[in-house]
C-alpha cells in the first residue's frame, strides 16, 4: 500500500473516484456533486481556509488501485463543550474493508494533526458547519439527504476497532405528511388554541419577493436562540439574506416559517425540499447540461420528500407552546397546498434532550443514526462523552 497525498488534478480525481468505487455497490448510496466537495477544499469558496489547514490524502494498493481515501482539518474555531485538549477533525474517509488499510488511513491522519499540536480527532466531521458531511452512518441506511454523508455498514467496524469512541450520536427523525386532520400530538392543538386569534400573535411563511424581511427575521431568533450555544456564533442579516439568495432556486416559501409577537420574530422553522431526489440523477457533474437536467427534473417531476435544518425559539418564549402553534398553522398549509409526504428532521445530537423530545412529540419516527468518533492521542486519557445541555 502507497498513500499520496492530494496536490494535482489528477489526485483531486483520484479523491472523488475513491468515494465512487467504495460506495457504488450499495444501492441505496446517492452520489454527491463534486463541485460541493471539492469546494470544501477551495480557499476560494471555504474562508475557513483563511485561518485553518486541510490535508488529503489517497491509498492505492501494490497494484495501483485506488483502495481509500481521508482528510484531516485544523480548525481553530472548532470546539465542543467540554473539551479540554485541542481538538482536530477529519472526514471524507472511505476505505476498503480491511483493517490495515483503515488504520494506514487514519494513522495518517492522526500524525499529521499530533505535529500540529492537536491531541484529539474527531471524525467523520466536515471544515465548516455541521449541517453537511458530519457523522458515521452506522443505522438507518436509507437513501442519504441532501450532503449528508453515507457509507457502507462495515465502516463501524474499521473504526471501533482503530480504537475510536462515540463522542456523541447523531439522531435523524422522519415524518410523514399524513392529509388526515390532527395527525400532531393532542398538546399541539391545544397550546395552537392558546394563540389562535390573539392580534399579539402571527403565524406565517416566507414570500419570495420580500427576501431582505426574512433574512432580518432569520437573524434575530438564530442570535437570540443558538447564537454562542456550542460555539456558534452570530448570524448578520447580510449573511441571512446571502443564505436565502443561494438557495432560492430551490426554496419553497410554505416551508419556511416564523412567528412574530407584536411583529417582533421569535420563532422560526427552516426547511427546504430534499435535492437529493434530483440530484440522484446527474451523477455527481453539475455542467450546463446537468444544470438542464436538475431544472427540468425539478420543473416537472414531483419532489415528495423536504428536510428540516434549523429550528429556534428565542428564550422569553420557550417552554410557552407557540412553536407548537406555528406548527400546526404550517401543517394546515402544507398539507392543503403542496404535494410533500414525508419530512425528515436533520441529525439532533444525543446530548440535546430538549430538541429530541420536540421531535418525538411531533411524532417523529427514530430514521437513522449517525455518529461523531472521537479519538484520544493520549491513550491513557480519561475518555468522556459530550456533555448534556441542560
Amino acid at each position: 500500500m502507497k498513500i499520496f497525498e492530494v496536490n494535482s488534478g489528477k489526485l483531486e480525481r483520484d479523491f472523488l473516484e475513491a468515494h465512487v468505487l467504495i460506495n457504488k455497490p450499495y444501492p441505496n448510496w446517492i452520489r454527491p456533486l463534486d463541485v460541493d466537495v471539492m469546494s470544501v477544499f477551495d480557499p476560494k469558496k471555504n474562508k475557513l481556509l483563511a485561518k485553518s489547514e486541510a490535508k488529503r490524502w489517497v491509498l492505492k494498493d501494490g497494484q495501483g488501485k485506488l483502495i481509500g481515501r481521508i482528510a484531516a482539518f485544523v480548525n481553530k474555531r472548532y470546539t465542543n463543550k467540554g473539551d479540554d485538549v485541542p481538538v482536530g477533525g477529519f472526514g471524507f474517509f472511505d476505505c476498503i474493508d480491511d483493517h490495515k488499510a483503515a488504520d494506514f488511513l487514519f494513522d495518517t491522519a492522526k500524525n499529521w494533526l499530533e505535529s500540529k499540536g492537536m491531541q484529539a480527532m474527531d471524525g467523520p466531521i466536515n471544515l465548516g458547519d455541521r449541517d453537511k458531511w458530519w457523522g458515521l452512518l452506522v443505522d438507518g441506511f436509507h437513501p442519504p439527504i441532501y450532503n449528508m454523508n453515507y457509507n457502507p455498514p462495515y465502516y463501524q467496524k474499521l473504526f471501533e476497532a482503530y480504537g475510536f469512541q462515540n463522542f456523541y450520536n447523531q439522531i435523524c427523525w422522519s415524518l410523514s405528511v399524513a392529509q388526515e386532520a390532527h395527525q400532531l400530538d393532542p398538546k399541539f392543538y391545544e397550546a395552537h388554541q392558546k394563540f389562535y386569534g390573539n392580534p399579539d400573535f402571527k403565524a406565517e411563511y416566507l414570500k419570495k419577493d420580500n427576501l431582505e424581511k426574512y433574512a432580518k427575521d432569520l437573524s434575530i431568533v438564530y442570535n437570540k436562540a443558538w447564537a454562542k450555544h456550542q460555539g456558534n456564533k452570530d448570524i448578520s442579516p447580510e449573511q441571512a439574506l446571502k443564505l436565502f439568495k443561494t438557495i432560492k432556486p430551490v426554496l419553497d416559501g410554505k416551508l419556511i416559517w416564523f412567528v412574530y409577537y407584536k411583529d417582533e420574530p421569535v420563532v422560526m422553522w427552516i426547511n427546504l425540499p430534499d435535492i437529493n431526489q434530483i440530484i440522484k440523477h446527474l451523477d455527481g457533474k453539475f455542467d450546463w447540461f446537468a444544470k438542464l437536467k436538475f431544472f427540468l427534473i425539478k420543473t416537472f417531476g414531483k419532489n415528495e420528500n423536504f428536510v428540516g435544518l434549523v429550528f429556534g425559539v428565542v428564550p422569553e418564549f420557550q417552554g410557552t407552546g407557540l412553536d407548537y402553534y406555528m406548527i400546526v398553522e404550517a401543517e394546515k398549509v402544507i398539507k392543503s397546498t403542496t404535494s410533500y409526504k414525508k419530512l425528515e428532521l436533520y441529525w439532533q445530537g444525543d446530548f440535546n434532550p430538549k430538541m429530541l423530545n420536540i421531535s418525538k412529540n411531533l411524532g417523529g419516527k427514530h430514521f437513522r443514526t449517525l455518529v461523531t468518533f472521537r479519538y484520544l492521542f493520549d491513550r491513557q486519557k480519561h475518555f468522556e462523552r459530550h456533555p448534556v445541555l441542560l
